[in-house]
C-alpha cells in the first residue's frame, strides 16, 4: 500500500537523522515495520537490512583512520562475522512468539544503553583490560548480540573499545562501523538464505535512512545534536513502555 510506504519512508527518513546526530534510529524504524504489518522476527531482519548502508558508508568515511589497525582487524573481523552468523541464526530459530515477549526487553536493554552509554564509557576510560582474550570473548558476545538485535550495537561496541584501552573517538567510530558493517552483512546474508527480509519495505526504510543520512547536517545547525537525543530518549522510553504494555498487560 503507497500509505505503508510512505510511513516506512519517513521512518527511514527519521531514523537516518537520528542515527547520524544521536544514534538509535532503530526506535523508529523497527516499530514502524512492526506496525506495518511485518512479523516481528522479519521486521527485526529487515531492519537490520535498512541499517547496513549506514553502517558501510560511514566506515567508508573513517577508511584513513582504519588503516592504522590493519592487522588487528584482520582478527576482529572474522570474528564479527561468525558472531554475526549466529546471532542470526539464533534469531531465525527463535519463535515468533518467544520473540514477541522478549522484544520489549530488547528495546529496554537497548533504551538503557543509550540513556546511559556516555556515561559507562567515561567511566570505562579508566579501566582496560589485560590481555586481548577477554576482548576477543567480549566482542564475540557483543557481535551475536548485534546479529540478533541491531539496537545498541555501535554503544556496545564503544564500551568494549573502551576496556580494551583504545582512546582515539575518531578510530574508535570507524572500528564501531566496520565491525557494525561486518556483523550486519554477515547476518543480512543468513536472512537472504532464509527469505526472512521484507524486502519491499525494507527499500522503502533503507531509500529514507540514505535520505535522512544526507540531509542530516541541515538538520544539526537547525535543531542541534543534545535536542535530538533528548527526544529520541523520550520516544524511546514510550515504545518500550507500549511493547512491555501491549505484550504483558493486553
Amino acid at each position: 500500500m503507497v500509505s505503508d510506504f510512505l510511513l516506512l519512508l519517513l521512518a527511514g527518513l527519521l531514523g537516518g537523522v537520528v542515527n547520524t546526530l544521536a544514534g538509535g534510529g532503530s526506535f523508529i524504524t523497527f516499530p514502524a515495520l512492526l506496525a506495518v504489518g511485518v512479523p516481528p522476527v522479519s521486521a527485526n531482519a529487515t531492519n537490520t537490512f535498512a541499517s547496513l548502508a549506514g553502517y558501510l558508508s560511514g566506515a567508508y568515511g573513517f577508511r584513513e583512520e582504519l588503516k592504522t589497525y590493519r592487522t588487528e582487524l584482520c582478527i576482529w573481523i572474522p570474528v564479527s562475522v561468525i558472531a554475526g552468523v549466529i546471532g542470526a541464526l539464533l534469531l531465525l530459530h527463535t519463535k515468533e512468539s518467544s520473540f514477541n515477549a522478549v522484544i520489549p526487553w530488547l528495546l529496554l536493554f537497548a533504551t538503557v544503553l543509550f540513556i546511559f552509554g556516555g556515561r559507562i564509557n567515561e567511566k570505562l576510560q579508566r579501566i582496560s583490560l589485560a590481555s586481548t582474550t577477554p576482548w576477543l570473548i567480549l566482542l564475540c558476545v557483543v557481535c551475536v548480540y548485534g546479529g540478533y538485535f541491531n539496537a545498541g550495537l555501535g554503544i556496545i561496541l564503544l564500551s568494549i573499545l573502551m576496556l580494551a584501552g583504545y582512546r582515539n573517538i575518531h578510530s574508535m567510530n570507524g572500528i564501531k562501523l566496520l565491525l557494525s558493517s561486518s556483523v550486519s552483512a554477515s547476518a543480512v546474508i543468513i536472512f537472504i538464505l532464509q527469505d526472512a527480509i521484507a524486502w519491499q519495505q525494507g527499500i522503502a526504510v533503507l531509500t529514507g535512512t540514505l535520505l535522512g543520512g544526507y540531509f542530516s547536517a541541515v538538520v544539526a545547525k537547525r535543531i542541534g545534536q543534545e535536542k535530538v537525543r533528548y527526544a529520541v530518549i523520550a520516544m524511546s522510553c514510550a515504545i518500550t513502555s507500549y511493547f512491555f504494555l501491549e505484550t504483558y498487560f493486553s
